[in-house]
């Protein structure tokens, strides 16, 4: 899980090291990243988009798919912006394995992933994300959205991803961490 060996988006910086040792370990901390933020108050899922849209330039190398279904969250804890998160899979997997995640709603991600079921990870990527490119301004323009209900929404700088696999079919989750998570404790 420690394979630090490059960035997971296009275009973002070649120095996927963070520098702060405590976001360090919340980018490699394996496990449900929603039990890690329990430990630290009450967690809620604003789900930000959910359907069918073409697949960032990476994902379609991770799921070898063009388009796909895609789901897009903020975790918030104790009301507080702390994650922003992307899960993709391609069409068939939503129709298969997969399908489950049509009806989260805002529900965590993680009760499909670390319930007990057949689940495979992929090491852990980190990436330090870029100020401009397609999928910043993407995080940008839903982040700051919050920004008007929540004042302290700091644009996350840094983010992990890795593809899970049920069933022969891949599921990516991308995570990208508000900055004050390093003053988290990771439980």
């Amino acid at each position: 899980m420690k394979n630090w060996n490059g960035p997971a988006l296009a275009g973002a910086s070649t120095l996927a090291i963070p520098s702060d040792p405590h976001l360090r370990l919340w980018l490699q901390a394996e496990g449900s990243l929603t039990s890690r933020l329990r430990a630290h108050g009450t967690v809620r899922v604003q789900v930000q988009h959910q359907g069918v849209m073409p697949l960032w330039q990476q994902e379609q190398r991770d799921l070898r798919a063009p388009g796909g279904y895609v789901r897009e969250v903020v975790l918030l804890l104790n009301e507080k912006p702390v994650v922003w998160a992307r899960s993709a899979t391609p069409l068939q997997a939503i129709a298969g394995p997969w399908r489950a995640m049509r009806g989260l709603g805002a529900r965590p991600l993680a009760e499909l992933l670390f319930a007990g079921r057949q689940v495979a990870r992929a090491p852990l990527l980190a990436q330090h994300l870029p100020r401009c490119g397609l999928q910043s301004h993407h995080i940008q323009g839903q982040w700051q959205a919050l920004e008007s209900q929540h004042a302290d929404a700091v644009l996350p700088r840094w983010a992990r991803s890795s593809v899970f696999w049920r069933q022969g079919q891949p599921l990516r989750v991308m995570e990208a961490f508000s900055p004050w998570v390093h003053t988290l404790s990771l439980a």
